[in-house]
């Protein structure tokens, strides 16, 4: 394709987009913030930082802008607390796993216990 074409395409996309009502393009940009979001939160471990960051992003344009998302705000509100309540939820079993690794690493129980050889001196 040479520039000229490619310079063509450019303008068609600027002017659609011009024809496009703007809730319906920041609406867009928020979809994509979810779907950002739920990407890190479903990567094994999760990625909580990343989540947070893209979570915290949508939740400044839903809040940042309510009441001039149109027809989609109420969805993305959802979408929003969707996000959030996983975030916690994954944070809170993380969590956990790890104050329980934790616990059985300090009370000798669990595997790492049962790894070390009991002590076999014999003048004990």
């Amino acid at each position: 394709m040479d520039e000229d074409a490619l310079a063509g395409q450019v303008e068609a996309m600027r002017a659609e987009l011009a024809r496009s009502p703007v809730e319906t393009v920041v609406a867009n940009h928020c979809y994509g913030l979810f779907e950002l979001a739920a990407v890190y939160l479903s990567q094994l471990p999760p990625l909580l930082d990343q989540a947070r960051l893209a979570i915290d992003a949508l939740g400044c344009l839903v809040g940042g802008l309510e009441g001039r998302l149109g027809e989609t705000e109420e969805q993305l509100k959802d979408g929003l607390s969707q996000l959030r309540l996983a975030y916690v939820q994954i944070d809170g079993a993380q969590r956990a796993g790890a104050d329980v690794a934790s616990a059985a690493g300090v009370n000798g129980e669990g595997p790492a216990a049962s790894d070390t050889p009991p002590d076999t001196d014999a003048d004990g």
